[in-house]
């Protein structure tokens, strides 16, 4: 104790950028400990300048590998100490909605509101700030299909659904007006947008893609025939390209990627996918870079700037279990869903096996249809029940 008080004493001329050079070799618990020696190292250790590259080499710190702080409001010392539960798998599990029937629901997070599908709606609901439980009212409703919604996508003025009726809708998210896209004659199963273009991937063996302009609302613009049942598609960062994830059923690659404006076949990911090896989610991390999964039991990572032929990593889910979603903090960590008892999986990219495992519904075998997370809590979405894990519990404690 006597050499702890005596630290910020000797430290007290020192310039600011020595001190941090000093600190910079303390790991997180030396770091807490140090902070409550006086007011001012406390002061000083509370700076996120201290805990910047601690927060990048850790999991879902809300720093993107290229430094992108996606959660500048919320301090970095404390989105560590929240990071060391998520690697632990310490947290707390709650329901916070169930429903009566089996579905497939989808679910996206916006900020602090979360959309959720149930059969042919879509409703959003706040989050409470103090627990990051729904609050009891929904905030809005979106509906106007007749079968099922598969999958939606959000933007910053609108929500995107593409249903089992064959429509795609597109939903202002500020007011009641929303337009019917007709195209598909089977059920659209996959929808993603991205700098006004829509792309839509259904059932019959087509990929669309259409424009989000109010003078080219529901005009499509370009059908590609992908000869392959599509169940997923991502569009580039870039806008570039976009790929479709087939059901691999036919002498078809199940993962392509088409140029945007020309629609012509840019390439093909991989060579020895199994028959029925088909992709149900992808993931982009940057214009080179996405995570791949689906029914072969493989989270896969590629780099197009390595090789389009062979994936640069990947993971089995030990269950040899279906895996239905991905999410990805676009750093280290990625969160999978897998098809038995509710099964979520956290992984860490520089290791090669599962980082933590969750089994959500014990007595239940059901799917994870989709799951969503931010740097404190995580949801998941399950046939007839929605689940969150907050691992803000016992943040504190786990590193006295």
């Amino acid at each position: 104790r006597k050499e702890q008080n005596c630290i910020p004493q000797a430290t007290k001329h020192l310039p600011e950028d020595v001190l941090f050079l000093v600190l910079s070799y303390l790991d997180p618990r030396s770091l807490c400990r140090l902070s409550q020696a006086c007011k001012r190292s406390y002061m000083f250790i509370s700076r996120d300048a201290v805990w910047r590259k601690k927060a990048k080499d850790m999991i879902n710190t809300g720093l993107t590998r290229h430094g992108i702080d996606l959660c500048p409001s919320i301090p970095l010392k404390d989105r560590v100490r929240v990071s060391h539960n998520w690697n632990h798998g310490v947290c707390r599990k709650d329901v916070l909605l169930k429903w009566k029937i089996n579905l497939l629901p989808w679910i996206q997070l916006d900020c602090d509101v979360l959309y959720l599908s149930q059969a042919a709606n879509i409703s959003a609901y706040h989050l409470r700030a103090e627990g990051g439980k729904l609050q009891n009212n929904r905030v809005a409703l979106f509906s106007g299909h007749q079968e099922d919604v598969c999958r939606f996508t959000l933007t910053d003025t609108h929500l995107i659904s593409a249903g089992g009726d064959g429509k795609i809708i597109v939903h202002d998210r500020g007011s009641d007006y929303s337009v019917e896209y007709y195209g598909h004659n089977q059920e659209v199963n996959c929808i993603d947008c991205k700098g006004g273009v829509i792309v839509s991937g259904s059932r019959d063996k087509t990929a669309k893609i259409w424009a989000l302009a109010p003078d080219r609302f529901g005009q499509c613009l370009h059908t590609i025939p992908t000869y392959d049942r599509v169940w997923s598609v991502a569009i580039s960062p870039s806008l570039c390209n976009f790929v479709t994830g087939t059901a691999c059923c036919e002498n078809f690659s199940p993962l392509r990627i088409w140029d945007t404006e020309r629609c012509h076949l840019v390439s093909c990911l991989g060579t020895e996918f199994r028959r029925g090896a088909g992709v149900l989610d992808i993931a982009y991390e940057s214009p080179f870079q996405l995570l791949t999964c689906g029914y072969d039991t493989f989270i896969r990572y590629w780099d197009l700037r390595v090789s389009t032929r062979k994936c640069v990593m990947e993971w089995e889910e030990p269950h040899d279990s279906t895996l239905y979603c991905i999410k990805s903090d676009k750093n280290h960590m990625i969160a999978s869903g897998s098809s038995y008892y509710g099964v979520v999986r956290l992984w860490d990219k520089r290791q090669t096996r599962c980082l933590q495992m969750f089994q959500l519904a014990p007595t239940t075998s059901s799917p994870v249809y989709s799951l969503c997370f931010n740097t404190t809590h995580l949801y998941a979405a399950l046939a007839s029940v929605l689940y969150s894990l907050d691992f803000r519990t016992a943040a504190s404690q786990s590193w006295k």
